[in-house]
């Protein structure tokens, strides 16, 4: 297992350093010059020049990679050209936001989305099985925005039940910005859960047809009790599998909902400042969410080593 984690650790160092050389390399290449790109096209050639000097954009470039990378590794992820402030700070500031939204999000999707699927395969031929595989169909059509929309409307708009946008911070009213999430948790967290449920229930009906639970229930156990005895470990494996490829759309999802709720989060900024042509901002919180989703895949791929002494042997 030591021998297994260690391999996972270096291709993750090794994949960090890689999309951090991608990231930097496509943002100068894209922007042909920064300072440039950054002033916009009515700037002066001295204008351009002074910001080129102040923000050392005229040293070779392997050494703005490595001062960035460096001061990436201090807490240090460099300032906005416009404002002067610290990108650390200003991703701070949104994670109270962005933070809670995605983990309560996929928390709440997996919550949603286990005991469906697993009562879906216990129940196929049903109308009680069917009935979830339908809402799991449903759901995969239904995009994040629509859902988000038709939330608002439902429980915000008619029912009044809850904010239909907007953040009240935690430090000012914690219930109130725990309302502010509600909505916007819920409507990521139900579309993801339509798409989940489904593996989990593929994943359980194919545990259930193998012959290791036969003779479970061959000895006398209940279908329900070889299931949780013998088959669920190794019904997860799959669903682990796709629970770590849906992080990356979790992220895309926690972009159009801090849209559509006007959610102050970190998407929201980064778009803003795409769009305010911070390429400082930009390169470092984009690398940031890179690590977030490459962490969570790493955990994955250690859990799934756990659950199957072959992937270690192989390893």
């Amino acid at each position: 297992m030591i021998r297994y984690i260690l391999r996972r650790l270096a291709f993750f160092f090794g994949a960090l350093i890689v999309a951090s050389i991608l990231i930097f390399t496509m943002i100068r290449v894209a922007g042909g010059n920064v300072a440039a790109v950054v002033l916009g096209k009515d700037a002066s050639a001295e204008a351009i020049e002074a910001l080129v000097v102040e923000y050392g954009l005229d040293r070779p470039l392997p050494v703005q990679y490595f001062d960035w990378i460096g001061g990436m590794l201090r807490g240090d992820l460099g300032q906005s050209f416009r404002t002067g402030e610290s990108v650390a700070g200003l991703v701070v500031s949104r994670l109270p936001v962005s933070v809670p939204l995605a983990l309560s999000g996929l928390l709440l999707a997996m919550l949603i989305a286990l005991p469906l699927g697993i009562y879906a395969a216990r129940n196929i031929g049903k109308p009680s099985g069917a009935a979830v595989a339908l809402f799991s169909q449903i759901g995969i059509a239904v995009p994040v925005f629509w859902a988000g929309v038709l939330m608002s409307l439902l429980f915000g708009v008619k029912l009044g039940w809850l904010p239909t946008g907007g953040w009240i911070p935690w430090s000012v009213d914690p219930v109130a910005a725990i309302r502010s999430l509600v909505l916007p948790v819920v409507s990521l967290s139900v579309v993801l859960a339509a798409i989940l449920s489904r593996y989990v229930r593929t994943a359980v009906l194919d545990v259930m047809n193998q012959d290791y639970v036969r003779t479970a229930r061959a000895v006398g156990m209940t279908r329900t009790e070889a299931l949780i005895q013998v088959g669920l470990r190794n019904a997860a494996l799959p669903i682990v599998t796709v629970l770590g490829l849906q992080v990356a759309e979790l992220i895309g999802g926690t972009v159009i909902i801090e849209t559509v709720f006007s959610l102050p989060g970190l998407a929201r900024m980064i778009l803003a400042n795409v769009a305010a042509r911070e390429v400082i901002v930009v390169q470092s919180t984009v690398m940031l969410i890179i690590v977030f989703v490459m962490v969570l895949n790493l955990i994955v791929d250690l859990a799934y080593g756990f659950l199957d002494p072959r992937i270690r042997t192989a390893s």
